[in-house]
């Protein structure tokens, strides 16, 4: 009865009627900012990417509990990078057809501004604790933006629930999954995963940013570097594959029962599953950012979901599809298919490479992932739970790596879509103040539009 209620309760929030509302969210967001995402894409890229090369604060330096700028954006990437780059746009595929990845960017063009909105009132009502430490996110905007402490309760006991399980066990599990493939046993691997998940999580957000400015770079040029060599090895297909792209995303009835409904459908659910804007998640680290003005630093968000999905799932996208070992009708999907695709450019390697690629992408979404919990745990329970939280959390990363996960990944992946409804409201209300300190933003040597030093 439970998991047929749950069941109906996912179907719901990961269906078309809460699709449309995220793509709702982001069309309206986009619109009161004149497509800021779009128009504006120098200024943001010019406040995130060149203002990267200049001389920033590093982790161990900030001395207010807070992160460099890069060091949230790789921590969020952290988080939302993994499987759904590469398993999620394979599964996209071959369930909505090539025209899935045309509505998987197009949610993910809406959701840049989604996210950017997230950001910002994540350092507009962020507020230090005891220990010196910035707090924010969807708690706190819903808190002291709506007055509305019991939603945002209810958000933070959804954050900490799908911490456990799609942040930590499912991710654990696809670990340990992938270390079994360079013959680690399980045990080991499992015992592996929680001593190098302990050492990371517990130095906090600053140890798990330091982590993620180095692996996150790294392996996604490598995964990234790989993608265009496959590319350029079919690049007489690259072409055709665009085409097939645009077509089918507006093809009522294409070959292999695919279409316009389907490709929607699938693109739309797998770019917001990739790149969570609308959930509010990435918010957390975001509101830890050492930044002068919340406006610049909602410009990191725009960049977080354009790497995540506009490009790394569409260069991923064009791996598969040029690479012709997909085709409508084929048995072949997710990892099995990844695989395929690796391996036919470079052979037995490529499919190691891959393995590795995940195991790898999927640990660095597991440390982050603790941080989302431990603040939806320190919300509810105290500064002092976050201790016991950082001991649960590496007790189920343990118990994910050895156990079946059906219903932890069907309880967990409802968890994670629940979270978007309250998340989702408040940015709705609170959406002109994220506009107005979008459109007061100055790029360099900004005043402060937020200097809250509330403790609580």
């Amino acid at each position: 009865m439970f998991f047929e209620i749950n069941s109906a309760i996912s179907s719901f929030v990961w269906g078309p009627p809460m699709l449309a509302v995220f793509l709702g969210t982001g069309l309206y967001l986009s619109a009161r900012s004149g497509f800021f995402q779009i128009f504006g894409v120098h200024k943001w890229l010019r406040a995130t990417v060149v203002s990267a090369f200049k001389s920033r604060k590093s982790p161990k330096e900030a001395s207010d509990g807070s992160i460099s700028q890069l060091g949230a954006l790789t921590s969020a990437l952290a988080a939302c990078l993994g499987t759904g780059n590469i398993v999620g746009v394979a599964t996209a595929i071959c369930s909505g057809g090539a025209g899935a990845v045309f509505w998987m960017c197009i949610s993910a063009i809406l959701g840049m501004m989604t996210c950017c909105c997230e950001n910002i009132l994540g350092i507009e009502f962020r507020i230090k604790n005891a220990s010196g430490q910035w707090c924010g996110g969807p708690m706190q905007y819903i808190e002291r933006g709506l007055g509305m402490k019991g939603l945002a309760g209810a958000y933070a006991l959804l954050l900490t629930g799908a911490s456990l399980g799609m942040g930590n066990m499912t991710q654990a599990n696809s670990v340990a999954q992938g270390l079994s493939g360079f013959g680690v046993p399980p045990i080991a691997g499992a015992i592996l995963l929680c001593v190098l998940t302990a050492v990371s999580i517990m130095g906090g957000l600053k140890r798990i940013s330091a982590l993620s400015e180095k692996l996150i770079p790294v392996l996604s040029g490598a995964f990234v570097l790989a993608c265009f060599i496959i590319i350029a090895k079919n690049h007489e297909n690259l072409l055709p594959c665009l085409k097939s792209i645009v077509r089918e995303a507006f093809t009522l009835r294409a070959a292999a029962g695919f279409g316009m409904a389907k490709a929607a459908r699938y693109g739309v659910s797998r770019g917001v599953f990739s790149n969570e804007a609308g959930l509010g998640s990435s918010a957390i680290i975001h509101a830890a950012a050492d930044c002068k003005c919340s406006g610049e630093q909602g410009m990191w968000g725009i960049l977080e979901v354009f790497i995540d999905t506009v490009f790394m799932c569409t260069v991923t996208a064009a791996a598969i599809l040029t690479s012709g070992v997909w085709q409508p009708g084929s048995n072949l999907n997710g990892v099995e298919l990844c695989s395929a695709v690796f391996e036919s450019a470079f052979g037995k390697a490529g499919g190691y490479f891959l393995n590795a690629c995940i195991c790898l992408f999927a640990f660095a979404t597991l440390v982050a992932w603790s941080y989302y919990g431990k603040s939806g745990s320190e919300y509810l329970f105290g500064q002092k739970s976050g201790k016991i939280y950082n001991i649960l959390y590496i007790i189920a990363a343990f118990a994910g790596s050895l156990i079946r996960l059906e219903s932890v990944w069907s309880i967990s992946d409802t968890l994670n879509g629940l979270m978007a409804i309250p998340n989702i409201f408040a940015l709705l209300l609170l959406s002109k103040k994220a506009i107005n300190a979008l459109n007061s933003a100055k790029f360099f040597n900004s005043t402060p539009t937020n200097c809250n030093t509330d403790v609580l």
